[in-house]
């Protein structure tokens, strides 16, 4: 007797998600003060423009949010599409931050891009803009008190 074929669930007529460029904002919940927001993208891909081979780097994002925040899908969705796009690090990285400040305009951005050695040469990218006239807070040392 032939073993039967199980069942098979149907596929969803579109995927949950999807690669977006689409960057969406939400107000800022404390927007009467600084504060930094990190991200962290430990897998990004894109690929090399001239051989076509994959890159990889490791994304560290903060963000000193003005009136506005990054929500953290469209993020997600927005690193993703550049899996299939063939860029220079360089160019990935600026085109980034560039992206982040049209959606969100922070008073404070700064990204560091750790390019996954490639050819011997491991690649650091650290990219930054800040808001005209925005200066932060004066660093607090909290060492000099008792514990």
């Amino acid at each position: 007797m032939p073993a039967k074929t199980p069942p098979q669930r149907p596929a969803p007529s579109r995927p949950p998600s999807a690669p977006s460029r689409e960057l969406q904002a939400f107000p800022n919940p404390a927007p009467q003060r600084d504060y930094v927001i990190r991200f962290d993208v430990p897998e990004f891909t894109c690929l090399c423009p001239l051989t076509g081979q994959p890159d990889f780097a490791h994304f560290r994002i903060e963000i000193v949010p003005d009136r506005f925040c990054v929500e953290t899908k469209s993020l997600k969705q927005y690193f993703w599409s550049y899996r299939n796009e063939g860029a220079f690090h360089e160019k990935v990285t600026n085109t980034i931050v560039d992206d982040l400040v049209a959606a969100i305009a922070p008073r404070f951005i700064r990204i560091h891009a750790d390019w996954f050695v490639r050819g011997g040469i491991r690649t650091f990218v650290s990219v930054e803009q800040r808001k005209r006239g925005w200066k932060p807070q004066p660093a607090v040392d909290l060492s000099a008190f008792p514990t």
